[in-house]
Order: C-alpha cells, then sequence, then structure tokens
C-alpha cells in the first residue's frame, strides 16, 4: 500500500481563517491515522494579496496547536522548494505548461483586456467571462512572432467544449460536469506566476500527494484539476472535500463575526487544544458522539469517510463550554500562569490570587469571563437589599438582618480566618439555631460579595478578604438592612 502524503498548502494573505485550520488538521488526521507524511507548503504566488509576516503566523499557529510537519520550507524531505515563488524562480510550471502546449493540452493567448472585456455571457442569469479559444488558432509562426516581439502572454488550458467530465470525491461521490462549463483556465499568468490551480496540480504530483483535502468551494474547479492530470498522464490523488462553514445565521464564516481566525480565538481568551478539538468536530463525528479529544485520541479515531456532506456550524456557545471543560481539567499551575494576567487586571488589592484562582477554575468558560466573577474583591459593588431574599433558602431581608447581627460578635472574636476555621464557626451556629446551612450561608455570602454569583462560598471569599474587610463589609449589609 503507497505511503500515504497530505499537504496543508496556505497563502500567507493574514490570519489562519477557522476553515483553513481544519483543512490542516483534517490533513493532518488523515496522514498520521495511517502513519503518513504531513507536508507544509506555502502558496504565495498571488503576490498582490501577499502579507508581510502572514508565513510566520502560519508556521506559530501549526506549532501551537500541534500540528507538526514531516516536511516543508524548514524540513527538506526531497521534493523541494516549498515556497512556490522559489518554485517558480526554476521555472517549474512554466516548463510543465509548456509539456502541456507539446501535447496539444494549453495554448498561448495573446489576447488584451479589452478583448477579453467582449467575451461575457450570461449563464443562470450571472454576466461571466467565457474564453472563445480564439488563440488556439493562432498558427505556430504567429505564435513564434508574438514571443519573439515580446508580447504579453498568458498560458491557458485546452479544454474540450463537447462531451463530460466526471471526477469522484471520497465525500461526495462521483460528480460528473458538462466541459462547455468547464473555460480554458489561465495555467500561466502574464506576470509569469503560475495560477493557484495550475501550480496545486503541479506541485502535488511532484511532492507525491496522495490525498487533496480542502474546502467544498474547490469542487467545482476539480474537473480542470483532473483534465490537467489526464493530460500530464498523472495518476490522480484521492479528494476529500470538506463542508462549508457558515455562523449561527447559516451564513458563511467571514471575518466580520470577530472569530473567524485562530488568532481572534486565542486573544478571546480560548485555549489552543480546545479549539483544536471544536474544529475537527465542524463536518465529522465519531460514531459514539463523544466529544473531547485530545490531537492523539483524534488520530486514532479519526475517519474522513465519516465527513459530513452537510454545512457545519460554528456554534460559538458549544466552544465556549467545550473550553470551559478543558479549563476544568487543567494542571492547575498551568491555568494559573494563563489567568494571571486576567485576574491582575481585575484585583489590584494585595490579595492572594491563587486563591482567587482556584475558586473560578470550574467556573469560567474563558479567561476574560474572569473579570466579572471576581470584581467584587477590591470593592464592594453597590447592590439592592432585595438580594438577601432567596425563597430556595428561606431568607428575606428580615431574617438576613438577624443571622448577621447574631453573627457579627462571633466573627469579630474569631482570630482563625482560614476557610476551615471560618466555616467551623458558621457550621456550629448553624447546628446551635437549628437552621438550614443555606439560610446562614446566604446572607453572608451576600454581605462580602454584594452579588448574587460567586466564584466560592461565604468562607473562601472571607479567608480571601480578611478578618477586617469581610467584618466592615457584614457592618455595612447590617447597616443597609436596617435602613430598609
Amino acid at each position: 500500500m503507497k505511503k500515504i502524503r497530505t499537504r496543508y498548502a496556505p497563502s500567507p494573505t493574514g490570519r489562519m481563517h477557522v476553515g483553513n485550520l481544519r483543512t490542516a488538521l483534517y490533513a493532518y488526521l488523515i496522514a498520521k491515522h495511517e502513519g503518513g507524511d504531513f507536508i507544509l507548503r506555502i502558496e504565495d504566488t498571488d503576490q498582490e494579496r501577499y502579507v508581510e509576516g502572514a508565513v510566520d503566523i502560519i508556521y506559530r499557529t501549526l506549532k501551537d496547536t500541534g500540528l507538526v510537519h514531516d516536511e516543508g520550507p524548514d524540513k527538506d524531505g526531497g521534493v523541494g522548494p516549498y515556497v512556490q515563488s522559489d518554485r517558480q524562480k526554476q521555472g517549474i510550471y512554466l516548463q510543465y505548461a509548456k509539456q502541456l502546449i507539446d501535447k496539444g493540452e494549453a495554448y498561448y493567448c495573446f489576447c488584451d483586456k479589452e478583448r477579453l472585456a467582449t467575451l461575457t455571457q450570461t449563464v443562470a442569469g450571472k454576466e461571466i467571462n467565457v474564453y472563445d479559444k480564439h488563440c488556439l488558432h493562432l498558427s505556430k509562426e504567429e505564435v513564434e512572432d508574438n514571443l519573439k516581439a515580446g508580447k504579453p502572454y498568458v498560458i491557458r488550458q485546452n479544454n474540450p467544449t463537447e462531451g463530460q467530465t466526471t471526477f469522484h470525491d471520497d465525500i461526495y461521490g462521483d460528480i460528473t460536469v458538462d466541459n462547455a462549463e468547464l473555460d480554458d483556465m489561465i495555467l500561466i499568468k502574464s506576470d509569469g506566476y503560475p495560477t493557484y490551480n495550475f501550480a496545486n496540480v503541479v506541485d502535488d504530483h511532484l511532492m507525491g500527494i496522495t490525498h487533496v483535502v480542502r474546502g467544498n468551494e474547490y469542487l467545482s474547479s476539480s474537473p480542470k484539476y483532473n483534465r490537467l492530470y489526464d493530460a500530464f498522464g498523472w495518476e490522480v490523488p484521492e479528494y476529500v472535500h470538506c463542508p462549508l462553514i457558515t455562523d449561527e445565521s447559516h451564513q458563511k464564516l467571514s471575518k466580520r463575526c470577530g472569530h473567524s481566525s485562530y488568532e481572534d480565538l486565542i486573544e478571546q481568551g480560548f485555549l489552543s487544544e480546545a479549539i483544536v478539538n471544536f474544529v475537527a468536530l465542524l463536518g465529522w463525528s465519531p460514531e459514539d458522539n463523544e466529544e473531547i479529544f485530545t490531537l492523539d485520541e483524534l488520530i486514532k479515531r479519526f475517519d474522513y469517510h465519516h465527513l459530513s456532506k452537510s454545512p457545519a456550524v460554528f456554534d460559538y456557545t458549544k466552544l465556549k463550554w467545550m473550553n470551559g471543560e478543558y479549563l476544568k481539567a487543567m494542571d492547575f499551575d498551568r491555568f494559573y500562569g494563563m489567568a494571571e494576567p486576567y485576574l491582575k487586571e481585575a484585583v489590584k488589592k494585595d490579595y492572594d490570587l491563587k486563591k482567587i484562582a482556584a475558586m473560578v477554575k470550574t467556573r469560567i468558560e474563558i479567561f476574560p469571563d474572569i473579570k466579572e466573577h471576581v470584581d467584587f474583591f477590591d470593592a464592594l459593588p453597590d447592590y439592592d437589599v432585595a438580594m438577601y431574599t432567596h425563597k430556595k433558602m428561606k431568607t428575606n431581608a428580615e431574617t438576613s438582618l438577624a443571622v448577621l447581627k447574631d453573627l457579627l460578635p462571633r466573627l469579630e472574636a474569631q482570630e482563625d480566618y482560614t476557610n476551615d476555621a471560618l466555616y467551623a464557626v458558621l457550621s456550629a451556629y448553624v447546628e446551635e439555631k437549628g437552621y438550614k446551612n443555606g439560610y446562614v450561608m446566604w446572607p453572608v455570602r451576600t454581605a462580602v460579595s454584594g452579588k448574587q454569583m460567586t466564584p466560592g462560598g461565604a468562607t473562601e471569599l472571607m479567608e480571601v478578604l480578611g478578618k477586617e474587610e469581610s467584618l466592615a463589609r457584614i457592618r455595612k449589609g447590617i447597616e443597609m438592612l436596617e435602613k430598609a
């Protein structure tokens, strides 16, 4: 059996879109599931869209996500260069384009922009340009004269206008198109650079790529790819076209949504491994519907034959839930290292941030959530005494006032303000009075936090706040309740 070789071939045009990350991930998983090779190739032939620093983003993202390539610009596997502009300088694409010209499968086209602008047709209500093969009929002498004169040209694929072309995709099955729809696409542009489509085919063949993974927006281009493979007499790779990714409104996931790229998500406080896990499920699901996977588990479980044809919805709420699960399971020291900047931004006073971090670890979904959970430590917020009323705890303003006034002298006398010691004091009071736990804990927690939701219980909060601040807040609660 031939060794599987897949590739990720991004264009350095900016941040890595979630769809591109999924392509890289699926290509990686297909290769690694079978012990194959995963190749990185930089496709920088579109010089107008090239963004400075974008290649660094590609390397950084692949490293952060664990998608380690076996070959690439920095790891020569013997089929380089792995950067298309370097390959172009070696004349690789022009050489193969000329092979097609010699076979009658491609031809020089010298038509100028003015003439091309006249070649419009209306198809399904849309006006499109369809080349009319004008230059295919130039004599050999005319072509040579034009080349000698330095006349600008492109090289076009010579596609048939009759009959049909069928190609097979592992997800979508056999797809047949009428050749009349193919058009004679450009292979080499007037600047000497290959088009994306042509460079892909040449490079995939020369690099021994067995499985081509890409988005299903390329389905319509696949017949042209197949005709190129056939024209060269090369073996056609396996095609794996991934379903479209949409937002919650079922529109194509775009930059406008604010979370369309890997870096967007990292900046929003998501973990790299949670993003990878989530992206893996955008179009694929295991038979047992399990959802949490490490990268190693994905390698073992991933089967691209189970990819869906239906669009995958980027469910931001689900990603946040998944990220929360990763945070809960995370080693505390690593969690604290990542949470510390957020804690320092929200808590300026000299409190034990590690204790606060331990409280919030199981309660947040993304790191920016920390602020809303801990913002009361620095200063007691303005709150309504209605918060003391809790039907389930059977508390109200009157009962809460009685409890707080009862407890105040006991808490004033208490020297040990650790969580366990404080809990023992409150528990003894509960037992002595015959109250339910919540009947006592709710008013205390409300008084020291001024919030309905807190990352820890009453005594945990008091341990962090310390005796002086805790008592000041309880006295403030009593004062507010007496005035109510």
